[in-house]
């Protein structure tokens, strides 16, 4: 009996642990073991777990069941084994063990660049913003005739070339860092990332490589 509830007591602790700590390692259990999608393995939860399985939770509001070969002897296996699976699913998904889970929005010179953006985006969004009758022309341009011209014949061409080098970038970050760094597609914080490097380009990979950076040294740190 009394081993029973300590068996209890040890379960209890390691589905806490995961849930709080490891999320991103039972997101990618799901991912590679069960084959679900960044999106449905998103909230991915451990609901239960036997000495030789698994039970965790998804959005599609399922329960999926990972297997645990060979089964662990006894839970004080647990920590060794969970990561011996994670080691498994990084390197079926082709993905870092690095998580990241926050978005860092521009700051000084890098603002200043966004802004720049959102404001080359708007007017050369419509040949119109260029002539007289336009938000963009009334409160500016007309102060700057030349320059007003200018936009109006460049115009076509700016748009494609804007437009085709900011998605381009935008879909090579999500292929090379979203996906890489285990930030599940769709989710707030890809939609976050992927929209501010629609906009401003490269800024966007710096700051995430910074995290990324300092996400490695904290592990590096750890490990010693």
């Amino acid at each position: 009996m009394e081993k029973n509830s300590q068996d209890e007591a040890a379960k209890a602790r390691i589905i806490k642990h995961m849930n709080t700590d490891h999320q991103d390692s039972l997101v990618r259990y799901l991912e590679n073991f069960c084959h679900l999608s960044s999106f449905f393995a998103a909230n991915a939860k451990l609901e239960g777990l036997t000495l030789d399985s698994l039970s965790i939770s998804s959005s599609l509001g399922r329960t999926h069941l990972v297997p645990i070969k060979p089964p662990m002897a006894s839970w004080s296996e647990a920590r060794t084994r969970f990561a011996a699976l994670d080691g498994e699913a990084v390197k079926g998904l082709g993905r870092s063990d690095i998580t990241v889970k926050e978005y860092r929005r521009p700051r000084g010179f890098m603002a200043v660049v966004f802004v720049a953006c959102v404001m080359s985006y708007t007017l050369f969004s419509r040949r119109a913003n260029s002539l007289p009758g336009s938000l963009i022309y009334d409160n500016l341009l007309r102060h700057v005739e030349p320059f007003a011209r200018l936009c109006y014949v460049i115009q076509p061409w700016m748009a494609c070339i804007m437009f085709g080098v900011h998605f381009t970038e935008a879909f090579n970050f999500e292929r090379t860092r979203l996906r890489k760094y285990n930030v599940p597609r769709f989710t707030k914080l890809w939609w976050q990332w992927f929209v501010s490097c629609s906009i401003e380009g490269v800024g966007s990979s710096i700051r995430f490589d910074a995290i990324v950076k300092q996400e490695e040294e904290k592990k590096a740190k750890a490990t010693h």
